[in-house]
C-alpha cells in the first residue's frame, strides 16, 4: 500500500529533510502556515507558484526558505531586503518573499529594513521574531524585552525593544501586522493578504525559541508551555486600544494595523524610464 503523504510535503525539498530546527522551534510551525498560505492562494488562482522566489539571509529564521521547494537566493546576513529589492526591480512580475529574524531586521539589516518601508517596494517581508539571538548563543538582539537576562546581558536588558510595526509604520511600510505562531488561522488568512499586497508588506511572527530564550526568561524547554505563553501575553489590536500603556509594556499586540493601497516603488520606477525612453 502506497504511503500517504502530506498534502503540503509538495513544498519542500524532500531531500534536505529532517529539518535542522530545534525540536519544538516556531519556524517549524511557520514553515507549515506559510506553505497553507501559498497553497490557498495557488488554488484561488491568485499566485502563479512558479513565480515565487525566496530570500533569505543568516540565522535560525534564515533556514526557513532553504526547505521549501522554491527559488532562493541564500545571501548574506541583513542584506536580505536589498537582494529582494533588487529581484521585484528586475521583474515585478515576481512574488518575492523575503524570510528575515529579527536580527537582520532590526540589528545588522536595520537600514535596509527602514529603506524598503520607505520605498514602498513590493516585497513581502515575513520577521520571525524569538527576540533574541538564537543561533549564535543567546545574545540580546533590538527586539529583546528590557530586563531580559540574555549571554550578553547577565544582569538583565538595559537597552529598550524596537517595536518593528511601529518602526515600519513610521518608515512607510503599506502593509503592517504582527501574530505569534500561537494564532495559526489568523497567520495564514495575514500571510495571503500580503503576498498579494501590492507594496512592501511586513508580517512580524513572534516566535518561541525553546533553547534559549524559553529556559533563559520562564526557566521551562516545554514547547507546549511557551506557546500557551504566547497566546496568554497576547492582545488584540481593538483590545489594546482600551488598555494603558502601563498594562501594555509585556503584552504583544496582534492583529493587522495597516493596509493602504498607493504607487509602488517599481511601478514609479518603470514610469521614469518610460518617459527617459519616450515608452520603449
Amino acid at each position: 500500500m502506497e504511503a500517504i503523504k502530506h498534502p503540503r510535503l509538495k513544498y519542500l525539498r524532500e531531500d534536505l529533510l529532517p529539518h535542522t530546527f530545534c525540536p519544538g522551534c516556531g519556524i517549524g510551525q511557520l514553515m507549515n502556515y506559510l506553505a497553507k498560505a501559498l497553497d490557498d492562494l495557488s488554488a484561488e488562482g491568485k499566485i502563479d507558484l512558479d513565480k515565487v522566489v525566496m530570500v533569505t539571509g543568516v540565522g535560525c529564521a534564515a533556514r526557513l526558505p532553504i526547505f521549501m521547494n522554491f527559488e532562493c537566493i541564500h545571501g548574506i546576513h541583513g542584506r536580505e531586503l536589498a537582494y529582494a529589492s533588487g529581484i521585484k526591480l528586475a521583474n515585478p512580475k515576481l512574488h518575492v518573499i523575503a524570510v528575515l529574524g529579527d536580527g537582520a531586521a532590526a540589528n545588522i539589516g536595520g537600514n535596509h529594513f527602514i529603506q524598503a518601508c520607505r520605498r514602498n517596494i513590493g516585497v513581502t517581508t515575513i520577521v520571525i521574531n524569538n527576540r533574541i539571538f538564537a543561533m549564535t548563543g543567546g545574545e540580546v538582539a533590538a527586539t529583546t524585552p528590557k530586563g531580559v537576562v540574555t549571554s550578553t546581558s547577565p544582569y538583565g536588558n538595559i537597552e529598550r525593544p524596537f517595536d518593528l510595526c511601529k518602526l515600519a509604520d513610521a518608515a512607510g511600510a503599506s502593509f503592517i501586522a504582527r501574530w505569534t505562531t500561537a494564532h495559526p488561522f489568523q497567520l495564514i488568512n495575514t500571510l495571503k493578504k500580503a503576498i498579494t499586497h501590492k507594496g512592501f508588506s511586513l508580517v512580524e511572527v513572534i516566535s518561541q525559541c525553546v533553547t534559549y530564550y524559553g529556559r533563559r526568561v520562564y526557566g521551562v524547554d516545554d514547547p507546549a508551555v511557551l506557546w500557551k505563553k504566547l497566546k496568554e501575553e497576547s492582545v488584540p489590536i481593538e483590545q489594546a486600544r482600551e488598555i494603558s500603556p502601563e498594562d501594555l509594556e509585556k503584552k504583544i499586540i496582534v492583529g493587522e494595523f495597516k493596509a493602504e493601497v498607493r504607487p509602488t516603488f517599481e511601478e514609479e520606477y518603470y514610469n521614469m524610464l518610460k518617459k527617459i525612453t519616450g515608452g520603449r
